[in-house]
């Protein structure tokens, strides 16, 4: 049994508060359930100073993942948390047509980040919602000697606890001020007339049968000073959300607002959440209503989350054992600050000859961002967005060294790098869709990323 320390204590700030006092240490992360609830967002798990990190430029880091893994195991029945130490980091959706052999690749502009980072975390603060509480964890990893990793362990809880005693009384940090917004210069890798162009281009792919539907994005960018800390702290008051998270890649900074759960293993048991239907929300109580029913009547976009949800059954099946696939929740409304969004959750139970890297490589990227069928619609985009996309519509999350794995769709997601800031925003083009609806879908979408940075 590998030595470790586990204290709680009672909760007397907000978590970002926490967050706060470990946000300048090395390659800080908050897996942030800003939006929490019993079962999607009971959990926020904060660390730094991972003791390895790996990193890849158009190549997978499963091989690398899996060896070290396997490497550094921890399990103890008495420790119910979901994420005990472990990895945490991001797979961008560029990965996707690497994976794709079939995929010719364009030549395109991109970002100078690594496809792949992972950082290996032998500290974690957790926060129970629920309870709560908050508990410092420290693991003896990688040390394999007991008085060594006893050392090692005893030496990164005296560090966090030193950090977060010199958390001072609670704060509100809910109050935004706007009196210094600026005028933000906002630019795309589409014009509008190109954008509703590349629509009508997915279409006639899907009249001539290529495809049922694509998801096109475009990538906006803007120059801002402001640091990621504060970004982040606009971005999830404006947008709370189950699945957000901060992490600090070195010379960049991902800052996200995710609702949309990619992947998700506890045990043997998986699960996904693909999210797909958008209306803007309204202050005006009747409006905002209207949207709702809207929504929840668009046969438009119930088919579009009814083809998501075989395309992921059908994933799935690659690497879970048939007969256990489910769809336990087929279309739910989920209502956030700026959105409703309609979701479905597929379930399935893990074939005893696979592991969750091969869970990870059946289902990267999520249909729900490429379209169906999955590899025509990824060749499609492909061809049509002018710019890689990055990290967004990939996935960050963690794989625990107790087994588990949680993973968001990277969507509502800001990419901070110096004093340039990147985030995408995006809809499923089906047969009856209106360019003009697509485009100011994506508009929707972009809402409180715009608002965050402004």
């Amino acid at each position: 049994m590998a030595y470790y320390i586990l204290k709680s204590y009672k909760l007397k700030v907000g978590p970002f508060q926490v967050f706060e006092a470990l946000k300048n240490e090395r390659n800080c992360f908050f897996l942030d359930s800003s939006l929490n609830s019993n079962y999607l967002g009971r959990y926020s798990f904060l660390g730094i100073d991972p003791f390895l990190a790996i990193e890849t430029k158009e190549k997978y880091p499963y091989k690398q993942l899996r060896e070290i893994l396997n490497r550094y195991r921890f399990f103890d029945s008495k420790l119910r948390f979901p994420f005990v130490g472990g990895a945490i980091g991001y797979l961008a959706y560029d990965l996707g047509p690497v994976l794709e052999k079939k995929i010719k690749r364009k030549s395109k502009p991109g970002l100078d980040i690594p496809d792949s980072f992972f950082g290996f975390y032998n500290s974690t603060v957790i926060i129970d919602h629920f309870k709560q509480l908050l508990y410092i964890f420290t693991l003896g990893f990688p040390e394999k000697n007991y008085r060594l990793a006893k050392i090692l362990s005893e030496s990164n809880f005296k560090k966090i606890n030193k950090l977060l005693s010199k958390i001072g009384p609670a704060q509100n940090y809910e109050k935004i001020d706007n009196s210094k917004s600026d005028t933000l210069r906002l630019d795309s890798n589409f014009t509008k007339e190109e954008y509703l162009s590349a629509i009508k281009k997915a279409k006639e792919y899907i009249k001539q049968g290529d495809i049922y539907q694509v998801n096109l994005s475009q990538t906006f960018q803007a120059n801002n000073s402001s640091s990621g800390f504060d970004i982040y702290r606009r971005l999830r008051k404006i947008s709370p959300s189950h699945f957000s998270a901060y992490l600090d890649g070195g010379d960049f900074q991902i800052l996200s607002s995710s609702p949309e759960s990619f992947l998700r293993l506890e045990g043997d048991k998986v699960t996904t959440r693909p999210m797909k239907g958008t209306r803007g929300r309204s202050k005006n109580r009747l409006e905002d209503l209207r949207f709702r029913k809207e929504l929840i009547k668009s046969q438009k976009d119930k088919a579009e989350l009814l083809m998501i949800v075989d395309l992921e059954r059908n994933d799935l099946g690659r690497v879970c054992s048939y007969d256990s696939i489910k769809v336990s929740a087929l279309r739910q409304v989920e209502q956030y600050n700026t959105v409703f969004q309609t979701t479905a959750t597929v379930e399935g139970r893990l074939h005893k000859n696979k592991d969750r890297i091969d869970l990870l490589r059946a289902c990267f990227p999520g249909g729900s961002i490429t379209g169906c069928p999955k590899i025509r619609s990824m060749e499609i985009i492909e061809e049509l967005e002018p710019t890689r996309r990055s990290i967004y519509t990939g996935s960050l999350g963690y794989l625990s060294f107790s087994g588990s794995m949680d993973f968001n769709i990277l969507i509502r997601t800001v990419l901070k790098k110096q004093d340039m800031l990147y985030f995408g925003a995006g809809g499923g083009i089906v047969a009856d869709s209106k360019p003009e609806e697509e485009y100011s879908e994506t508009l929707v979408k972009a809402k409180a990323m715009i608002q965050a940075v402004s």
